[in-house]
């Protein structure tokens, strides 16, 4: 979750009169930090994740599921738990947080996590902890579920407990979502109704309707209330905001109150964030067709996979100031590495940016590419001001994109972060563990070994469109770099990897980052070293899932690979090899096919269940079903061999730790 400060937010008619003042101040708290911090090194590589889950009520009579807007009262609880668990462990307890709906909880570990093997090995513990903790507190008939998205979230009729009529939606005017789905916090509404002032229209999301045998053509949505007249903006839908053929949505409630999986790395210094930030630019559409898991929204079966299919912002900023053609919610514009590796052509998309903070950026030493990263952020209007002096967050925490470069907090030992937000949140913890500890690993391979992913970022933006396709995984093919071997690479031969000779298993240790080599800093980032100056379109091609991840013909060893190659490095135990190795079987199987993504296997379980009509509609009874399911099979007591291995092991057995 973004900024959550203390403070009184103003109304847009308000808050746009100091637009200016909160963007010249906010870049005088980045000169700040920049100044003091340009030059801090050696921080350790810390990380963390953050897992989201809704709590679901079941009503088995009834075969209904509803979300339950019981946050306030669960995070009251769970804070006592903690505070009595902090008395008696060594290791801090998990944190809980507040987020934007009102049924779903944010969960953290309750410190970083260090680059040890050990620590890799504690994230699955520590997940399934938090979840027993969450569960332990909630009624008999409460689950809480990691599910990207609600499938019945502004259905007509009750889809929370309590129910609220969406008429009385102040914030939003949503024609499907009511006031009281949103948390009570005040940055939280007014954040809603500014981002529908400052538009002076609602938010239109349209998201293609899977068509089925017996869906109506065209699709026109009878669960539209086409003829409300409560706000001005409700006649937004029958004026050609909902189009045929798709699901439509007004309300940012609808994307900010999904679940996902995000991660944070504490960088050694701002040159390997920046170094980080860019590699895991072309890695972010990968990563959310690996982990899609949304394809039920509203009622409906949708034809696309992921929470990322916003709508673009293409209206006119503050007067026709400047015209921005992507939204707050989508894929970085701009490489910021001053590595030899980004070339200036990788940088081929339109970047509109405030040139006076531009200018200003530059002229206190900062550089072209820095500036600019800034200075496009700072083109978005400030819409949840306030009286919080934190005029840097409050326009960064508004830029909800697939990677986020953090500059350390103010008056905090935090180093230089990155951010990585493009993965959809599993049904398991299995699944989200392995997939966090994946990308810590490839993050450790692609600095260690100077590996260059660099592509177009117009390229990097069509995979993110391919990548919410259904069934992106097995049906698309997505532009990836051909040679990622650069001349320091250090396992470069010729564009191959020659792994080394397996080292022998040592005994289970504590060991630090120090003792089994998952350090922080760049490895061979020679400056001397410079780019080929080809032709940037030789530089990639297309490939399918299974060649980038699992490797090709032509000697790259795909990102497990590179990975595997990495892990030949350190000093592992069996029982480590076993369990990483267990992690990367499942990446490895989704990438192939073998294994479903949690958007297909939602998908087919919709469409299998028996009283499914093929009208893409998810009735009340299917997702009763599909919720039992997903509960069942996170608990193992359902086994699912088409999504998870054979030996999954559910919470009903093991309920994590916080100690190895």
């Amino acid at each position: 979750m973004g900024l959550l400060s203390i403070g009184t937010p103003l109304h847009w008619d308000q808050a746009k009169h100091y637009a200016d003042h909160v963007r010249y101040h906010g870049i005088s708290q980045f000169l700040n930090t920049w100044g003091r911090l340009k030059n801090r090194q050696g921080d350790e590589l810390l990380w963390g994740d953050e897992i989201e889950y809704m709590v679901v009520q079941l009503d088995p009579d009834a075969k209904d599921a509803v979300l339950s807007l019981c946050q306030t009262d669960i995070l009251a609880k769970l804070q006592a738990l903690t505070n009595n668990l902090d008395a008696k462990s060594v290791i801090p307890p998990p944190v809980f947080h507040p987020e934007y709906g009102r049924y779903m909880l944010e969960s953290t570990p309750g410190a970083p996590y260090t680059g040890s093997v050990c620590d890799l090995l504690l994230v699955e513990p520590n997940m399934r902890l938090r979840r027993h903790l969450a569960r332990s507190n909630l009624k008999p008939n409460q689950i809480p579920i990691t599910l990207t998205s609600f499938p019945r979230l502004g259905v007509p009729g009750k889809f929370t407990e309590p129910y609220y009529d969406p008429v009385e939606a102040i914030s939003s005017h949503s024609l499907f979502l009511p006031e009281q789905i949103t948390n009570p916090h005040a940055r939280f509404p007014t954040l809603t109704a500014n981002i529908r002032r400052r538009r002076k229209s609602k938010v239109a999301i349209n998201l293609p309707i899977y068509i089925d045998k017996h869906t109506p053509r065209p699709f026109v949505d009878p669960t539209i209330p086409w003829h409300r007249n409560v706000f001005p903006e409700d006649a937004e839908a029958r004026n050609g905001a909902a189009l045929n053929d798709h699901i439509y949505m007004d309300a940012m409630g609808f994307g900010m109150g999904c679940c996902c999986l995000q991660l944070t790395f504490q960088c050694c210094n701002i040159e390997e964030a920046r170094r980080m930030y860019d590699a895991l630019i072309p890695i972010g559409p990968i990563m959310l067709a690996l982990t899609a898991a949304s394809p039920l929204w509203r009622g409906y079966i949708a034809d696309v996979d992921c929470r990322w299919n916003e709508e673009r912002g293409l209206k006119p900023l503050k007067e026709n100031r400047m015209r921005i053609p992507k939204s707050r919610y989508d894929s970085v514009d701009l490489y910021i590495s001053q590595s030899w590796m980004n070339r200036p052509e990788y940088n081929d998309s339109p970047l509109p940016i405030d040139e006076a903070l531009y200018h200003r950026m530059c002229q206190h030493g900062i550089d072209e590419l820095l500036s600019k990263h800034i200075a496009h952020l700072f083109i978005r209007d400030p819409i949840d001001d306030s009286e919080s002096t934190d005029h840097f967050e409050n326009i960064q925490s508004t830029n909800w994109q697939t990677l986020r470069f953090k500059p350390p907090p103010p008056n905090s030992s935090i180093g230089w972060r990155v951010e990585f937000r493009s993965m959809e949140v599993q049904m398991t913890d299995f699944e989200n563990a392995a997939f966090a500890v994946f990308i810590v690993l490839l993050s450790r391979a692609i600095m260690n070994m100077s590996v260059n992913f660099y592509i177009p970022i117009s390229k990097v933006d069509e995979n993110m469109r391919r990548a919410q396709q259904r069934d992106a995984v097995n049906q698309d093919r997505f532009y990836f770099r051909r040679s990622v071997f650069t001349p320091t690479s250090s396992r470069a031969t010729s564009g191959v990897v020659t792994p080394e000779s397996p080292k022998p298993p040592r005994p289970c240790s504590t060991a630090s980052s120090l003792d089994n080599g998952i350090t922080n800093g760049l490895q061979n980032d020679h400056k001397d070293v410079q780019s080929n100056g080809g032709n940037v379109s030789e530089e990639y091609a297309e490939y399918t899932m299974e060649e980038i991840i699992n490797g090709r013909d032509d000697g790259f060893p795909g990102l497990i690979g590179l990975v595997e190659t990495y892990l030949d490095t350190l000093d592992l135990c069996d029982s480590e090899q076993r369990k990483i190795a267990s992690y990367l079987d499942l990446i490895r199987r989704r990438a192939n096919g073998s294994l479903k993504t949690a958007a297909a296997w939602i998908r087919d379980f919709v469409r299998s269940h028996p009283s499914y009509r093929f009208d893409s509609a998810v009735s009340k009874e299917i997702n009763y079903d599909l919720m039992v399911a997903v509960d069942e099979i996170e608990r193992g007591v359902r086994r699912a061999p088409d999504l998870l291995p054979e030996n999954y092991t559910g919470s009903e057995i093991d309920t994590g730790s916080l100690n190895p």
